[in-house]
């Protein structure tokens, strides 16, 4: 059922796997229209969407944190819809190489998983402001607590929770921004994770009773949130970020 009346145009950053993958499979099952683009060629992921929304789902090979590249993704779709929607900036990578780590590293976070949103937000934003449209950041639970060896993700991710405020006061109320901050979720590249140890299922358990929940969290759940979030029903919602953690952050200490 879609939860409006027509069919929107949605552009989604990081769209080939995990959760950036399933908030355009919540999209599309909406019946919106979705635009992905993911710094990798199209995937077994991507090719399944391609097959099964044929008319609803186009995908572009896009980096992200290199500017020239979010200009010229934004002219591709300037000149097919001329207006978007709804803009998810998910794209983002643990980088986690601790407080000490090397100039370059430091700078390849900052690049993808702050100033990439940031960009995405000013390219995009012409076409966002002729629908009222919305920006989703999804940033991390990490913005908001998290472990010694995170470092700089954990910082970049606390940056983001400013950039949703900022966006929302400067460009509200014509574009309405709000964030996401996931906890666990249940990717492929939290599996590889698990898969590092011995045994996987022992790690997963660990984890899983960690949460108040005990369990960890669902991609499709973040795209629901999605969904939510950039729909009428939430338009007092704004310049906020959701945390979507399972009671993670509830807890004092381990």
């Amino acid at each position: 059922m879609n939860i409006n009346n027509n069919p929107r145009i949605i552009v989604v950053t990081g769209a080939s796997q995990g959760i950036g993958y399933s908030i355009c499979e919540t999209y599309l099952r909406n019946g919106d229209i979705v635009i992905g683009c993911a710094c990798e060629s199209a995937n077994k992921n991507i090719n399944f969407l391609l097959e099964n929304y044929t008319d609803s789902f186009y995908y572009h090979k896009i980096d992200v944190s290199k500017k020239n590249e979010i200009i010229y993704f934004s002219k591709i779709v300037n000149e097919k819809y001329g207006t978007i929607d709804v803009l998810v900036s998910n794209a983002g990578k643990n980088i986690f190489k601790g407080i000490d780590c090397e100039e370059e590293d430091w700078d390849h976070n900052f690049d993808l998983n702050l100033k990439s949103h940031w960009r995405m937000a000013k390219a995009f934003k012409p076409l966002l402001e002729k629908n009222n449209g919305v920006i989703i950041i999804i940033t991390s639970n990490h913005a908001y607590n998290t472990l010694p060896e995170c470092a700089p993700y954990n910082i970049s991710k606390g940056a983001l929770l400013s950039l949703v405020q900022s966006l929302m006061l400067n460009w509200g109320p014509t574009i309405r921004t709000v964030g996401i901050a996931p906890g666990f979720i249940d990717t492929e590249g939290n599996q590889m994770y698990f898969d590092s140890f011995s045994d996987p299922y022992k790690a997963r358990q660990k984890i899983e009773n960690k949460h108040s929940v005990k369990r960890i969290g669902k991609p499709e759940e973040v795209g629901k949130l999605c969904l939510f979030l950039s729909s009428n029903d939430a338009g007092f919602i704004a310049g906020t970020t959701i945390l979507i953690d399972g009671g993670r952050s509830a807890v004092m200490q381990d």
